[in-house]
């Protein structure tokens, strides 16, 4: 196997988005025509130990760490990123109509920082194309979630239309859904995350599905405010947070553009510390989920600790390579070991009790 460092150097010279269409595009013709180099890799890259497993929404999570939703905006690549060792993979952000997302350039790397910043869009192939290709693979081997968000030209007086579309098409092929009204990238977006939105579409989810929905959060809300927001998800049938999205405080990032969203190592303290006021409220309440600058298992332990029940990873799986899963999974089981714990589940939450 070719070590990533040994690439990197010449992945980094492309445009950051013709580098991630390399990289699905390589996915897709292992996928499709190289399946049997699936198992080769998986025996590379995969970690598996009993005691990294959970049950969660009565589903089975081999190990914690997750990929966030951007990585595979249109299901594509499920397979490839299964093996390498991923305990679940969140698809999207889907719309109902496809969508080119906004002008380019608008993906950003800042490889001293370990950090990018994106001004996506939303670019997806839309609801039908995307539902065709999970249909075939579900269910699967690995939990799957769906995130789901509204068009660009959508009014924010008929979002609420945009999402019921979506919660049906999925609700018979995910394991759980995430309302996504959080990005930065889609104009009025973030306004709906007001109470009044918040309770409407959490109602009328829990008449559609039984499947679990989730709401992922902005970091940039004020403390009250994101804490009244998901109190009132969580009374309205939500059934875990996600904390947390890309930030718009470009003060983090020396020489950020103006638009668009941050992640990566930049965003590592703000995420965490919204992320543990959520934690301290819901903890005991629901499942939560977090992300935003995690990159090695000492900050994904932190997270565990602090109520997460899973992680999800994502600019640091473009810096540090296809190697990450494995290596922040052996180090949570290395430091559980230090702490003579058997079972991840003892971990979660440790720091609330």
């Amino acid at each position: 196997m070719i070590k990533y460092d040994d690439i990197k150097k010449y992945i980094y010279k492309l445009d950051p988005e013709i580098a991630h269409s390399v990289v699905e595009g390589g996915a897709r013709i292992v996928i499709n025509y190289l399946p049997f180099l699936l198992p080769a890799i998986k025996s590379k890259y995969s970690f598996n130990d009993e005691r990294l497993s959970q049950n969660i929404f009565n589903v089975n999570f081999p190990n914690p760490v997750g990929m966030a939703a951007g990585f595979d905006k249109n299901a594509t690549m499920i397979p490839f990123l299964e093996s390498l060792g991923f305990g679940y993979v969140e698809f999207g952000t889907i719309t109902p109509r496809p969508q080119s997302g906004n002008a380019k350039p608008r993906l950003f790397r800042f490889i001293e920082h370990n950090s990018l910043q994106n001004a996506m869009g939303f670019n997806n192939q839309g609801l039908t194309k995307v539902k065709k290709r999970v249909q075939r693979l579900y269910p699967y081997s690995i939990p799957l979630g769906a995130n789901i968000g509204k068009n660009k030209t959508t009014t924010e007086a008929d979002a609420i239309k945009d999402y019921e579309l979506l919660i049906n098409a999925y609700k018979d092929y995910c394991d759980y859904i995430v309302i996504n009204i959080s990005s930065p990238n889609t104009p009025g977006l973030r306004d709906l995350q007001n109470e009044r939105f918040i309770k409407e579409i959490f109602t009328l989810a829990s008449t559609i599905t039984n499947k679990p929905v989730l709401l992922k959060i902005a970091p940039d809300l004020k403390k009250k405010d994101m804490l009244n927001i998901c109190s009132i998800a969580l009374q309205h049938g939500a059934k875990g947070i996600i904390a947390t999205n890309t930030t718009i405080d470009y003060s983090l990032l020396p020489n950020a553009k103006g638009f668009g969203g941050i992640s990566g190592d930049v965003l590592r303290e703000k995420s965490f510390k919204a992320f543990d006021t959520l934690a301290e409220e819901f903890f005991f309440q629901t499942t939560l989920i977090s992300v935003g600058g995690i990159s090695d298992a000492n900050e994904a332990y932190k997270r565990l600790k602090a109520g997460a029940s899973l992680i999800q990873i994502y600019s640091a799986f473009i810096f540090k390579g296809p190697s990450l899963v494995k290596r922040i999974n052996e180090g949570i089981l290395e430091l559980m070991k230090k702490d003579g714990v058997e079972n991840i589940s003892q971990i979660i939450g440790i720091d609330r009790k």
